[in-house]
Parts: C-alpha cells; structure tokens; sequence
C-alpha cells in the first residue's frame, strides 16, 4: 500500500503502528514536504514492512474545485484558470530538500500548468530519478513529449477518472479538447510513459480489481481504455517499479516476498464488466495465511 500521508495525525498512526509491530501489510509511505521533519526520527523495525520512501509537493489543487492550475481558463468560467500552490523557485527548493533527505520525489499536479512547473523541476533538480507525478490529468502533446523524455512516472486513479467525466462533467469544464486530453492512460503507455494505478481512497472505493475494471471499461473517449493486461501491471509489476521495490514485490517469482492475493476468478478470463465482483479467497503476507473466506 501507497499511504500519502497528509497529516500530523496520520503521520502518529504510522509511528504508532510501527512502534507496536501492528501494521498488517507492507505500507511505503509518501509524506508532504512540510511534514517531513516529523518523520527525521522514524526509528523503522523492518523496512520491509514500514518505507518512508518519498516526499510530495503540492503543485496545485483539483479540478472540481478549479484551483487546479490551467494555462488556460475554465471553459465555463472565464475568470477562473486556477492556481499554483507555489512559485517555480519554491518547487525547485522543496524538491532539493527532498531528494537531500534521501527520498523519492512526488509531485501533484493535476492542471497542464501545474504539470509543466513539476516537469521543470524535475529538468532542474531531479533529472535521472524515477520521480513521479501524482494524477497528471490535464496533458498535451508537448507535455508528454517532456514526460517521456523526462521517464517519469504517472500515478493514476481510474475512478477518479470516471468521477471527472460522469460527476463533474469534464467536457463542460474544460471544453472538448482539453477534455480529450483528460487523464490519457493508454496514450502515455504507447508513448512509453509508465502509469501506475491507485485507488484515491476515501474518496473513491479502495478496491483495486473496481479500478482495473474502470481502466478498461472506460465510457468517456473510450480510446483511452486498456487492456486487461496493462491494467493488472498498472497496480503490480509497476507499481512495485513506482517505488524501487521491483526486486522483491509485483510479481510472483522466486526471490521475492511470499506475498499473494489468491482470487476467485481468472481477470483475463471474465468478462470485463464483472472483474469488481472478482473476491480474495486467500491473502498470504511474507508466506503466512492473513486471511482466508473458508471459515474452516
């Protein structure tokens, strides 16, 4: 499990848990920049279990609100083109004391402007990293030019991506083209770009199988949706890439951890308007049964 942690308190739940030995799966944890002196005297029992991995900078807000920050504006609302969170020199400083501080470099950003200050950061502070953006909604063909030159990585969340079309009605808030340029999953795999997949819980469903069904179901501008198999990489094999840990979780191979979802249906074998209904029969964390739907 990917845990932003947003706050002082969840930043103590973590500590907690660590201290008592209690965190039941392994959590890499990605702390805003301005919290991560709270974290200088983490003492980790097992870094297999517990990752403080990466530090976030904010680079603007979301769309629903429009505070994500647009070079252009809002097509139902003139006036409105967002905002950033912070200056190009103040990104450039946080994503210094990051990378100093010996983590990964996490960047939100949502707006094509937004995005563009966080793909200029990463060219002045953090090129040759595996940094990675978090959503990347608003793209164009310039900023994927960048993205993929740059090998960033996107992490994404499928529902959310179906939320900013059914919910907010992204085609009336950003206008077509920019709406087509929404979320662009199997474009920036075609173009090489590695995306992995989230759940952005608790404001979307936590369940993965949900969103790998959402990814390759995909109603608005549908040449988007994936195949069954991306969206299984999507939230294994790279996921695991996404922070450093490919050597020993993702995939089921000797050498790494004897960590197992067994399920009750093959994905590649369903249809794929039934893989949420999927269920985990078994989960088996470091070679031990955690969970079992057989009572007996």
């Amino acid at each position: 499990m990917h845990w932003i942690a947003l706050s002082s308190i969840e930043i103590s739940v973590i500590r907690k848990l660590n201290e008592q030995n209690k965190l039941p799966l392994r959590v890499y944890v990605i702390v805003p920049a301005n919290l991560l002196n709270e974290i200088s005297s983490f003492k980790v029992h097992n870094d297999l279990v517990l990752k403080v991995g990466a530090g976030l900078i904010f680079a603007d807000d979301y769309l629903a609100s429009r505070t994500a920050a647009l070079f252009q504006p809002y097509s139902d609302n003139p006036a409105s083109s967002g905002k950033l969170l912070c200056t190009q020199e103040e990104m450039c400083s946080l994503a210094e004391k990051i990378i100093k501080a010996g983590l990964q470099l996490v960047i939100h950003a949502l707006g094509d402007r937004a995005l563009a200050a966080a793909l200029t950061t990463i060219e002045a502070i953090g090129k040759g990293r595996r940094n990675r953006i978090e959503q990347a909604a608003v793209i164009n063909e310039e900023l994927l030019e960048r993205m993929k030159k740059l090998k960033v990585i996107v992490s994404v969340q499928p529902r959310v991506v179906a939320s900013e079309f059914s919910v907010w009605s992204a085609v009336e808030h950003l206008g077509p083209n920019r709406a087509r340029w929404l979320f662009p999953i199997k474009t920036m795999l075609k173009e090489g770009v590695l995306v992995v997949g989230g759940s952005d819980c608790p404001m979307e469903p936590l369940n993965p199988l949900l969103g790998m069904q959402t990814s390759v179901t995909r109603e608005a501008f549908p040449e988007e949706k994936i195949t069954i198999d991306e969206a299984l990489r999507m939230y294994t094999v790279d996921a695991a890439y996404s922070s450093n840990e490919e050597n020993v979780k993702g995939s089921v191979e000797k050498g790494k951890l004897a960590d197992l979802a067994v399920l009750s249906c093959n994905p590649l074998s369903v249809s794929l308007y039934e893989i949420e209904n999927i269920s985990v029969e078994l989960t088996i964390v470091d070679g031990k049964v955690v969970f079992s739907n057989d009572a007996s």
